[in-house]
């Protein structure tokens, strides 16, 4: 597995088409991302007429269980979306929100699970979800340390293997609500792979989440962010997506590899001639006493006394007439 795990997510961006499913799986397989992620909605076992809008912007459902009821897909079709996903080399990754979608999920044969935010106390479907005893990538968006423990603490007694995400659940996320420091803190209390959800429509929040030893990104893409949906504003569109995983390995790179201060061993010819030697800027008669004002530094090193060491001329005496710009060496003074 890369380091950091890159998801992108497609979430509900195709808007219930099967065809822009597949027309998003061929996009951002282009982008070097590891793994793609979409949200398995079976409305009749997760929602009810009751369920309101997180957002209200359907044109055309009523109620947001005819929203899931649209975005749905039937199991054939899920098996089809997988199956070309792995085709073009990306990991499915999707997150159940109901038992029922656990089990089309296993007959799928996926890898490992997500569970979004707003399941993190649901413990109903995480028992059915450790029962397969596969991996779970667990985000933290809207639970409290108290919450999280208890879903922690839920998932090691069942011998599940864990990480979690960072992340702030508002769509787009504004930069003081990043929560970059959630990171450091979750890796602290909980020491398991910790990762970063982003919600921001920004590359800047992913690639510091990196930095600060995120192991796992997660963000929503799409086309367009002027498309239809409630996700669309806070995603990362396929261009900037690119822009964003050459971004991350490098920063992995550069933080897998320190750089030695103790020594400059490597810059030894560079030194040579960027360094630099004293000069005289003005001309000067042998017997003159050197000053401060007398010495210029000059490129390369080595053809004279060494900048550095400018303090230990000053005061001496000229044994030769100096023109202008001259090297200044030991044997010019005395």
């Amino acid at each position: 597995m890369n380091n950091p795990f890159i998801i992108a997510e497609i979430g509900q961006a195709h808007d219930g088409s099967l065809g822009a499913v597949h027309a998003y799986i061929d996009a951002i397989a282009t982008t070097s991302v590891d793994a793609v992620k979409f949200q398995m909605h079976i409305a009749e076992a997760e929602s009810s007429e009751f369920e309101p809008f997180r957002v209200v912007f359907s044109y055309e459902d009523k109620t947001r269980f005819d929203y899931w009821k649209r975005m749905g897909f039937s199991l054939e079709q899920w098996k089809g979306i997988k199956v070309h996903c792995e085709t073009v080399g990306l990991e499915f990754i999707c997150s159940p929100f109901s038992n029922m979608a656990v089990d089309w999920l296993e007959a799928l044969g996926v890898k490992r699970y997500k569970i979004g935010s707003g399941e993190v106390n649901n413990f109903l479907l995480l028992e059915k979800i450790a029962k397969t005893g596969k991996p779970v990538i667990l985000s933290s968006g809207m639970s409290s340390y108290d919450e999280l423990d208890a879903a922690v603490n839920f998932l090691q007694s069942h011998k599940v293997d864990f990480s979690i995400l960072q992340c702030t659940t508002a769509y787009p996320t504004q930069p003081e609500n990043y929560g970059l420091n959630v990171i450091t803190e979750l890796k602290k209390r909980y020491d398991v792979a910790i990762g970063y959800s982003d919600h921001s429509a920004k590359i800047e929040s992913c690639i510091a989440a990196t930095a600060l030893g995120a192991e796992i990104l997660e963000f929503h893409v799409v086309f367009d962010r002027n498309q239809f949906g409630p996700d669309a504003k806070s995603s990362l569109t396929m261009a900037e997506t690119e822009t964003l995983v050459k971004a991350v390995r490098n920063i992995k790179t550069a933080l897998v590899n320190p750089v030695n201060k103790e020594t400059n061993e490597d810059f030894k010819q560079l030194k040579q001639i960027f360094e630099k030697s004293l000069a005289v800027n003005k001309d000067l008669p042998k017997g003159h006493l050197l000053t401060f004002d007398d010495l210029e530094a000059k490129k390369p090193k080595g053809f004279g006394i060494n900048a550095a060491d400018f303090k230990q001329v000053i005061g001496k005496k000229l044994t030769f007439d100096k023109k202008q710009w001259d090297f200044l060496n030991e044997e010019d003074i005395i």
